[in-house]
C-alpha cells in the first residue's frame, strides 16, 4: 500500500485551496491501493488556510498563529489511518509519497519559517513521524526513485 499526499493526486486541499497535481503521481497510482491524505486537514485545519511554516518544533501560521498542535494531530491520524488501511489490506506500507517542501510532509529540504521561500534542512511533521516508522518517503521531485519501491 501506498501513502500519497491528496493534493498531489489533484484535490484541492492546499493552504490556498488549490492542489499540487502531480502527473507521474496520478500514473504511479494507477493499479495500486493508495491512501490519499491532508494531515493539515485530518488536524482540523480548514482548507483555504493561511500558509505555515516550521520555526524549530513549532509550525506557525503567516498570520502568526501557533498550529503546531493541529499539525501534529494531522500527522498522528495520517498515520494511525495508515496503519490501519494497510493491515485492512493485508499489505505494508510500502512508501509515502509528499509534497515537497511542506510543513507536514516536506522531506530532506523545508521552508525555514520567514515566509521567504528559503529552505532549510530539514522534515515535514508527517514525514518524521513515517521515517521514525521506518517508512520511505519521497516527494514529487524524486520520480526516478519511485520505482524502487514497487
Amino acid at each position: 500500500m501506498y501513502l500519497i499526499s491528496a493534493c498531489l493526486a489533484g484535490v484541492n486541499c492546499r493552504y490556498n485551496g488549490g492542489n499540487s497535481d502531480c502527473d507521474w503521481v496520478k500514473k504511479f497510482m494507477k493499479d495500486k491501493d493508495c491512501l490519499l491524505v491532508c494531515p493539515e486537514e485530518m488536524g482540523g485545519l480548514e482548507t483555504p488556510r493561511s500558509p505555515s511554516e516550521q520555526i524549530g518544533n513549532k509550525v506557525i501560521s503567516k498570520d502568526g498563529q501557533d498550529v503546531t498542535r493541529e499539525f501534529l494531530i494531522g500527522a498522528e491520524k495520517s498515520l494511525q489511518k495508515a496503519e490501519e488501511t494497510a493491515k485492512e489490506l493485508e499489505q505494508d506500507i510500502q512508501l509515502a509519497i509528499l509534497k515537497a517542501k511542506s510543513p507536514s510532509c516536506g522531506c530532506g529540504k523545508i521552508y525555514d519559517g520567514t515566509f521567504s521561500g528559503v529552505l532549510i534542512d530539514g522534515d515535514g511533521m508527517l514525514t518524521a513521524l513515517l521515517k521514525e516508522k521506518g517508512i520511505p518517503v519521497i516527494t514529487e521531485l524524486q520520480e526516478t526513485d519511485a520505482d524502487r519501491f514497487i
